[in-house]
């Protein structure tokens, strides 16, 4: 029983991890990289799809990307999703390829990015003490039906929190390489 709540919380705590990497990946640093068009979505034949469904997007060097689009008609509108994005991106079509060039990042815009790297490392803490919580409820319970004993339950608890800080330390591990990756320039 104690064993499965702490496989539980520490798979689940993992996904957090793994959420907050997703969401890292998203926020914009000096170098371009695919993962940057990962949430701009186009209309591809009725259905809105994420742009890595329509096109194929490379790098092509340190501040720009290249999207080719698989279907030649589909470019305006890769272009004009890329466009209207939040990413403020300016793309400039050659054919079936679309340049996006990479603006250099401001000191302010830094300072924003890196508010922004900060909030998701708070929420992915969140996340993870949230879940140690619902672990020390259930060992709580288990405790309350009297299927262990105190002394497991210390113990259990010690462990579940021992798992907590090591994920909070990775935590901030990510957000502190993140936030350095913002600010080299």
């Amino acid at each position: 029983m104690l064993a499965d709540i702490k496989k539980d919380a520490a798979s689940r705590m993992d996904k957090s991890l793994e959420s907050l990497r997703a969401e890292l990946a998203k926020i914009r640093t000096g170098r371009a990289h695919p993962s940057l068009l990962e949430h701009v979505h186009v209309e591809y034949y009725g259905s809105e799809v994420p742009i890595g469904q329509a096109a194929n997007v490379t790098v092509e060097d340190s501040r720009t990307l290249a999207v080719t689009a698989w279907d030649k008609s589909m470019v305006g509108k890769i272009e004009k999703a890329i466009m209207t994005s939040d990413l403020g991106l300016n793309p400039a079509t050659a054919g079936t390829v679309i340049r996006v060039p990479l603006p250099a990042l401001t000191e302010e815009r830094r300072g924003q990015l890196s508010k922004v790297v900060h909030n998701e490392g708070e929420q992915a803490k969140v996340a993870i003490r949230n879940i140690r919580r619902d672990a020390n409820t259930h060992i709580k319970d288990l405790l309350k039906d009297k299927e262990i004993t105190e002394d497991d339950q210390r113990r259990a608890e010690t462990e579940i929190q021992q798992l907590t800080d090591q994920h909070v330390e990775r935590v901030d591990a990510m957000v502190a390489e993140k936030e350095k990756e913002l600010m080299e320039i």
